[in-house]
């Protein structure tokens, strides 16, 4: 018998490697209760109902204890159901969020200190919590439902370029994002960039004191996978105050990019030290192991987190920075927003009254009333400056994006980047680099997410891409 029907007969994951080391003992010793079949299944079910009655058996005694140890660790534990949370669903069948994704967060949801959680339109399976889940926990943070790159960011910048120059200027955009951006796993800058972020302390944990020389040196670049930095076209209808913008037509620069390597590096350190501090009564959680913010190892994880964050905001602010100067322009304005990180905000989630609580959003959007934002679609559709609603239910949040409809792999399998890119020019997108795993086509219909979540946010504008540029090496995507 393997994990998953043991799980199902009623062992605790916890008990589950003592079960398998006694059936094999018990096939070895030829007492008829193998690894397989009934007589297995018979066995299980016989220790399940009474393990006292084994606990002097030379084949099942060790399994007999791990139940009784199971359940004497559990006894005065209060019953606590699940947290209840809401999805904002697509209306078309084809953007529905997969079950996958909801048996992810139905998983989340029992989690001890949860309290509150969400799940927004463009969900899709991730690690631990699905991307685009919101959950709202009491003094603990889950390295694993920030994600693994912690404080990935929006940034769109508005440039003093007149719109027509997307065209009459088209060689020297396309230089501008040649020369002022690097992308790929692992990729550096050479010289090294500048930025006020290396000065501050990153010997807040060990893990950011050893890779500090790997961030300076990554500082002003993009991972793989959905990372990108296009030029296009900022469409404002209506006056916008927030914006400080007339309706028209802009320039604007977007780029989506994290904390690379060293966010990467902090997210597999905690999240292995969460796991490995889980009670055995908890391992079912495995990934979306916790640490209380009480303990040395959340103190330092958030410390970590939060300088995460302020690197991904300078790597943006260097990226704009290069390419702007390049093309010789001047930002006029701009928004930027982080997701995949963890806040502390005051919600009332479960109705026992305001209180601060860790909102974890991996590949979520904050949308508290008058918060700005940008939400893209995909390198040939559009992406929305947001203004938040701060809906409750939501946690005050919204998409992180479109989300996606298939796998990297079913991607490759489907489409052809060569055929996709030539299918973009004909509709006004130049696509200087990419893979055939960020095509639209491997997204939902952006235009859908967006309607399946008009009550958490206000369109501002909206940015039509025109000239994209994507790690097109065939690295593995960070994302």
């Amino acid at each position: 018998m393997n994990r998953k029907q043991l799980e199902k007969l009623g062992v605790p994951p916890a008990c589950v490697p003592v079960a398998i080391r006694c059936l094999s003992t018990a096939a070895e010793k030829g007492t008829g209760f193998g690894l397989k079949g009934k007589r297995a299944k018979e066995s299980i079910t016989a220790l399940l109902a009474d393990a006292d009655a084994f606990a002097a058996d030379p084949v099942w005694a060790d399994f007999a204890a791990a139940l009784k140890e199971h359940h004497d660790e559990r006894v005065g534990e209060p019953d606590r159901p699940p947290v209840h949370y809401t999805a904002w669903e697509c209306p078309t069948a084809e953007d529905a969020i997969d079950p996958g994704a909801h048996d992810q967060m139905r998983a989340a949801c029992r989690v001890p200190s949860a309290v509150g959680a969400a799940l927004m339109p463009d969900a899709h399976i991730g690690y631990g919590l699905p991307i685009g889940g919101v959950l709202a926990c009491e003094n603990a943070v889950i390295p694993y439902a920030v994600g693994v790159d912690i404080a990935c960011r929006m940034k769109l910048s508005v440039l003093d370029m007149p719109v027509e120059s997307l065209a009459t200027r088209r060689n020297a955009y396309r230089e501008s994002l040649e020369k002022g951006t690097r992308f790929g796993v692992g990729v550096e800058h050479t010289p090294r960039q500048q930025h006020d972020v290396m000065d501050l302390d990153w010997n807040v944990t060990r893990i950011t004191r050893e890779k500090k020389d790997t961030a300076w040196k990554q500082l002003g670049t993009s991972g793989s996978g959905n990372h990108f930095v296009e030029f296009g076209e900022l469409v404002v209808d209506e006056r916008s105050d927030d914006l400080g913008l007339d309706p028209g037509r802009y320039v604007a620069l977007l780029s989506h990019s994290g904390s690379r390597g060293a966010g990467a590096a902090v997210c597999s350190t905690y999240s292995q030290i969460a796991q490995r501090l889980l009670p055995k009564r908890y391992a079912e959680f495995g990934r979306l192991g916790w640490l209380s913010l009480d303990s040395e190892e959340g103190q330092a994880y958030w410390a970590a987190m939060n300088l995460m964050g302020e690197y991904a905001a300078a790597n943006h602010a260097v990226i704009h920075r290069l390419v702007a100067k390049l093309l010789g322009a001047h930002v006029v304005g701009g928004v930027e927003n982080h997701h995949n990180f963890a806040w502390k905000e005051t919600h009332n989630p479960d109705g026992r009254g305001e209180r601060e609580v860790i909102v974890h959003r991996k590949g979520a959007t904050p949308a508290a009333a008058g918060e700005l934002g940008v939400i893209p679609g995909s390198m040939g559709t559009p992406a929305f400056v947001v203004r938040g609603r701060g809906v409750a239910a939501s946690l005050k949040s919204a998409s992180h994006g479109a989300g996606r409809r298939m796998s990297r792999r079913q991607a490759n399998d489907t489409f052809r980047f060569g055929a996709e890119q030539k299918r973009l020019a004909a509709d006004g997108v130049e696509v200087l680099a990419a893979g055939a795993d960020e095509v639209p086509g491997v997204y939902k219909d952006i235009h859908a997410v967006m309607a399946a979540q008009q009550d958490l946010v206000d369109v501002l504008a909206r940015f039509e891409p025109r000239l994209v540029k994507m790690c097109g090496d065939g690295s593995r995507a960070e994302d």
